[in-house]
């Protein structure tokens, strides 16, 4: 598989396990707390993988980008977090930063 494609689905991983942080109330609810360590192992198995075919400090900043950008937009949709003009565009520079680390 692609190692790109690999790094993209280890970042979608990383949203979930980050989110089920916030769900998982402290590791006090069973469920939330069970998604968040599959999430977890699944993303940080798919980064190894990713690993290795792509520069680590590349793949760790896309697979990072990918968590924060996912965290934030779906903490805007999901959890009511503000969307400010300046969050927004801290949002854009993220994406930029994930583009131009992929061009390189």
């Amino acid at each position: 598989m692609n190692p790109w494609a690999v790094l993209v689905i280890a970042g979608v991983f990383e949203i979930v396990w980050a989110l089920g942080l916030k769900y998982s109330e402290g590791f006090t609810r069973f469920w939330p707390s069970a998604i968040t360590l599959i999430g977890a192992l699944a993303s940080f198995w798919l980064l190894a993988h990713a690993m290795k075919s792509l520069p680590a400090g590349t793949a760790y900043a896309v697979w990072t980008g990918i968590g924060a950008l996912g965290v934030a937009i779906f903490g805007m949709i999901l959890l009511g977090e503000g969307a400010s003009p300046l969050r927004l565009a801290g949002i854009g520079f993220i994406v930029a930063g994930i583009v131009a680390l992929k061009l390189a």
